[in-house]
Formats: C-alpha cells, sequence, structure tokens
C-alpha cells in the first residue's frame, strides 16, 4: 500500500462502482442505457442511488471508526462494537411508536441523538472500570450493546414491530431507490470536517493529559467528534440499516501497513472501506442470482473472521 499511488485506487474502487452499476436482477448495459427508456429509468431511479448509498454508507462507517479508535485509543471500537448502533435503533423504534409518519430528518435526529447518548455511556463505564488489555473495552461495548439490543427486542415484540427491526438488522441495499439515499450526502461534510480537523484527532488520540499539555481543547475535540460519530452512525441506521465491522477492521490494516495519520490515512480509509462494502454487495448479489444476500451478512462474515484474526494477534503480542 505504500508503493500503490492514491490515484491507482481510485481507479480500482471506480471500476467496482462500474459494476455495482451494472449488476442486478434487471439486465443493463451501456448501449441499453441509449437505447432502451426502461433500463435507463432503472439506472436512474435504482442503480446509481444504490450505488451512491453503497459509497455514502461505507464512507460514514468508516470515518466513525477512525474517530473513536483515536478517542478511545483502542484499536477495536467502533460504533457495531461500542453500543452506538444499538442506541440508534433504539431511537429510530421509539420514534416509530411516538410518530409513525415521523419525515426522515426526524428520523435521522432522532437515531443521531440516541447514538450520542449511547457513545457518552460507553465513555462514561470505561471511565469507571480498570481495564488491563485493550481487548475488554469491545467486550464492554458489545455486552452494553446486547443490553439495549434486548430491551429493543422486547420493546419490537410487544409492539408487533420485529418485522421492521428485523430489516433494520439485515442492513440492505435492495431497497434504496431514489429519493430514500439523498441523506447520506451529509456523510461527506462529516469526511470533509474530518480532514480538516485530522491533526488535532492525532493530537486526541495520545490521551487527554498528553493532548491537554500540547494546548489541545480536548472535551471540544472529544464532543466534535462523538457528534460527528453520532450523525454518521444514526444517518446510515435509517436510510440502510446495520453495518457491522466496517469502521473497525479497514482503520486498523491501513494504520497498520502506514501508521496512525489520520490525514495521511483518511483518504485510503474511505476508499478501502467503499471497495470492501461494494464487494460485499456484489457477492451478495451474485452468489444466489436472481435472489440476493444482504450486504452487512456478508459484511459480517468477513468482519468477524478479521476481527476474531485482530484479537489473537492482540493476545499474541501480549505473550510475547
Amino acid at each position: 500500500m505504500r508503493r500503490l499511488p492514491l490515484a491507482l485506487a481510485a481507479l480500482c474502487v471506480l471500476a467496482l462502482i462500474i459494476a455495482s452499476l451494472l449488476v442486478g436482477g434487471y439486465d443493463i448495459d451501456v448501449p441499453a442505457l441509449f437505447t432502451d427508456p426502461d433500463a435507463r429509468n432503472m439506472f436512474v431511479i435504482s442503480r446509481v442511488p444504490r450505488t451512491l448509498a453503497l459509497v455514502f454508507a461505507a464512507a460514514a462507517m468508516a470515518v466513525s471508526g477512525v474517530v473513536m479508535q483515536m478517542l478511545v485509543q483502542n484499536r477495536f471500537v467502533e460504533p457495531t462494537t461500542t453500543g452506538t448502533s444499538e442506541w440508534a435503533a433504539l431511537g429510530i423504534l421509539l420514534l416509530t411508536l411516538l410518530m409513525p409518519g415521523a419525515p426522515v430528518l426526524v428520523k435521522m435526529a432522532a437515531a443521531s441523538a440516541f447514538a450520542f447518548a449511547g457513545a457518552l455511556v460507553f465513555l462514561g463505564v470505561l471511565g469507571r472500570i480498570a481495564l488491563k488489555s485493550q481487548v475488554i473495552v469491545p467486550i464492554v461495548g458489545i455486552m452494553l450493546g446486547a443490553m439495549i439490543s434486548a430491551v429493543t427486542l422486547y420493546i419490537a415484540n410487544t409492539t408487533e414491530l420485529m418485522q421492521m427491526l428485523a430489516t433494520w438488522r439485515s442492513g440492505g441495499f435492495s431497497s434504496v431507490v431514489r429519493g430514500t439515499y439523498e441523506p447520506l450526502w451529509v456523510v461527506g461534510i462529516i469526511v470533509v470536517v474530518l480532514y480538516l480537523a485530522a491533526d488535532r484527532f492525532t493530537i486526541a488520540g495520545l490521551g487527554r493529559d498528553m493532548a491537554t499539555s500540547l494546548g489541545l481543547p480536548y472535551k471540544r475535540i472529544l464532543f466534535i467528534g462523538l457528534t460527528m460519530v453520532a450523525l454518521a452512525t444514526g444517518v446510515t441506521a435509517v436510510v440502510v440499516g446495520f453495518i457491522p465491522f466496517l469502521g473497525l477492521i479497514v482503520p486498523n490494516i491501513v494504520s497498520l501497513v502506514r501508521g496512525d495519520d489520520v490525514r495521511k490515512n483518511l483518504p485510503w480509509v474511505v476508499l478501502s472501506s467503499v471497495a470492501l462494502m461494494i464487494t460485499c454487495d456484489l457477492v451478495g448479489r451474485i452468489v444466489v442470482f436472481p435472489l440476493e444476500i444482504p450486504a452487512s451478512v456478508v459484511l459480517g462474515v468477513v468482519g468477524a473472521v478479521v476481527f476474531v484474526a485482530m484479537i489473537l494477534r492482540q493476545r499474541g503480542k501480549a505473550h510475547v
């Protein structure tokens, strides 16, 4: 990766994007876009929004993973291993009960607010327990997430909203069409803000005491970082649902190869996350064609294997 030009990586991602635009149950090729009105409508209404949703959702979860890993100083955290995504799901469910016809922006606000609260709870719990291993941190987050998920499951079961909850957890992109993915554009703003403030997050990753001694307003950076994670998680949860492990495995792999400079790593993290997300989606579309396996299911398998490998690698280092 050190020798691979960023432009070449971008071309590889572009090739995957083109493949995503052309692969699907409805046969579309380049000549059909100019000669077949139905193919052109399907392309504009379904394929383009779906592909853009894949790109934005991948960027959102990747950025969330980078921010949380720097703020918590732990390689094993991201929204799905800290309970943040489960809190977002609880917010969506409660809003569905209280305001069934709520507009998308209100759903995004509720999901983001609950995700922010979940991140604060996670940090509060970490501050009250003594941790001797980095591996314990994600375990604490997964336990907190499981508790919130149990509450969400109980409420959904008693209110006959299990189907909605199951759809959210599937994390599929098959239902994304024009008019539903547009809120994900806010992720672009979050990525730009992170890039501009990358040096501050790198310093914050050194710890509260070190960052404060260097003149960094640590609490302000912490608040900004948690707000970015909450927005990205909330928007993604509303539009496409649950996306596991993406913000965990990609930033770790990039950091392993390129170091911990957030500004230099961010383009690689975003491109790699988009490539992995689109690849998982393409696999899900192809292996059982014309049916479809949700991208999050494929990603969950890949992410779980990499997550376990990371834990084993960390334990090996501890023994050494």
